[in-house]
């Protein structure tokens, strides 16, 4: 049985995933592991070429589009193995990136999820790990986010600092993200109630519940590349985000939940919670 199970989620992400699976290819993990593609009922022929070009990769035909956690607690439970990576098909795993996750792991038994630094195909440092999701928090994260993307000097020199140092946040990016099995069963997997975003979050916020730490490792660096599958369907990427958004503002602050939903009616934001997202 492999030690490590590597778990990637598709959705027309033909553009993407070769990179993603050369780079695992390439620079195998020294770590025994298999690698699960749970297809989200691509319309691009992803599933088709994964099977042609890649014959170890095992690939799961979603039969729907199933959103990110439901995608990845399918190819959870199709796997056994101590460890779990969720990963990003827009993302390219820099030699030894995964092996020095594991030894994170190893070297720490209290570190129940550990995730790399990541950067974007430029090598800025993307601000892939914060505090947990509250209305201060997010206006922090907003902030240092846009002054990373609009390179503003502080702000930049700022996140890339601490891009560079390992820390214990209250979570790391599902972009990439090694877990415990034990402890992802013990938190019930990714909670289905989000489609897309904030599943990551809220997995870590589960973990810490139970007592495990979060570690960012900057000792392991993969590229997120931001693949085309969300940039071709903005509208609903963005309606996916503000229903997910709710959501966990709902579980996490429901007595902030009210005034979130007010605010994003006066902003004309308020997702329609009627419609499936596709």
């Amino acid at each position: 049985m492999p030690r490590l199970a590597i778990v990637i989620v598709t959705f027309n992400s033909a553009a993407d995933v070769g990179a993603c699976l050369e780079s695992i290819a390439a620079a195998a993990p020294n770590t025994s592991h298999d690698v699960t593609v749970v297809d989200n009922a691509s319309a691009d022929g992803t599933a088709a070429l994964v099977r042609s070009r890649w014959p170890a990769v095992r690939v799961l035909d979603a039969g729907g589009n199933l959103g990110f956690a439901r995608a990845n607690n399918v190819g959870i439970r199709a796997t056994e193995s101590e460890l779990v990576l969720l990963l990003n098909p827009d993302t390219v795993a820099a030699a030894g990136a995964i092996d020095r996750l594991v030894t994170v792991m190893d070297s720490a038994p209290h570190v129940t999820v550990a995730g790399p630094r990541i950067v974007d195909a430029g090598g800025r440092a993307e601000l892939s790990y914060g505090a947990m999701i509250g209305p201060l928090a997010e206006l922090r994260q907003k902030l240092l986010t846009r002054g990373q993307e609009g390179e503003w000097p502080l702000v930049s020199a700022r996140v890339e600092r601490a891009s560079r140092q390992a820390s214990f946040p209250d979570w790391v990016s599902g972009a990439c993200l090694l877990i415990r099995r034990a402890a992802l069963e013990r938190a019930g997997l990714l909670d289905e109630r989000y489609f897309l975003y904030t599943e990551d979050v809220d997995l870590c916020a589960a973990v810490r519940a139970q007592g495990g730490a979060v570690r960012f490792s900057p000792e392991a660096e993969v590229v997120h590349e931001r693949g085309t599958s969300r940039a071709s369907a903005p509208g609903p990427a963005e309606q996916a985000y503000r229903r997910s958004h709710l959501a966990f503002y709902r579980k996490h602050h429901p007595a902030w939940a009210p005034l979130l939903a007010a605010y994003l009616k006066i902003r004309g934001r308020f997702p329609d919670i009627s419609i499936q997202d596709r």
